[in-house]
């Protein structure tokens, strides 16, 4: 007589969703148990006001408030908080996009490993120019810090010279917004060259 494998336990899933972002490859056990308890996932937080956000192809999930503007409801307070981006953390974003569109149009590894450098070299351009190099590299590395704490890019244990991509980035940056990079750059470096580092995206 086969024994049926016991259903996971739903807390553990929906507290680690409610924490940030769930990666199938940073925890392959509970990235299947959320797969095996998405339906239930699903209905007890959109108790919640919230929705899941599953791509498994990509392999990652997180939870965003809904949208109930058109229902004529009172919406539930917010319990995802909108995050506030400087401009130049925004461009980086775009740029790192960019750059993961073709990494994947080449059909290879499917992780996009970046150097430091190769970070700077990326953001500089759009960047004002300033006589003191030392400060502008205090400040890209700010934006490196701010981009790896919204989870994003993923420094490589043993190198805090090499990050990974993450790819739940092709989430926050969608196709359409990425056809309109070139225009988006031109305006970032209307905008910075204007005020040194004001709002602009939200997440």
């Amino acid at each position: 007589m086969e024994h049926e494998t016991a259903e996971p336990a739903l807390s553990p899933v929906v507290v680690n969703l409610c924490r940030g972002v769930i990666h199938q490859e940073d925890n392959p056990s509970l990235w299947q148990d959320l797969l095996r308890l998405q339906a239930r996932v699903r209905d007890y937080i959109a108790v919640l006001g919230l929705e899941l956000v599953l791509d498994e192809s990509e392999g990652y999930a997180y939870l965003r408030q809904r949208d109930d503007d058109n229902t004529g409801e009172t919406p539930p307070p917010r319990l995802v908080p909108r995050r506030q981006l400087s401009y130049p953390v925004s461009l980086l974003l775009a740029l790192l996009r960019k750059k993961l569109a073709e990494h994947d149009a080449t059909g290879g590894d499917s992780r996009l490993i970046v150097t430091r450098e190769q970070i700077v070299d990326m953001i500089r351009l759009f960047l004002p120019e300033t006589a003191n190099e030392a400060r502008l590299m205090d400040r890209i590395d700010n934006h490196i810090n701010r981009t790896v704490e919204l989870g994003f890019l993923r420094r490589l244990r043993g190198d805090a010279q090499r990050f990974e991509v993450r790819r739940i980035l092709k989430a926050f940056v969608d196709a359409q917004w990425l056809g309109e990079l070139e225009t988006n750059l031109r305006n970032y470096r209307e905008l910075i060259d204007g005020s040194d580092g004001g709002e602009a995206h939200e997440a």
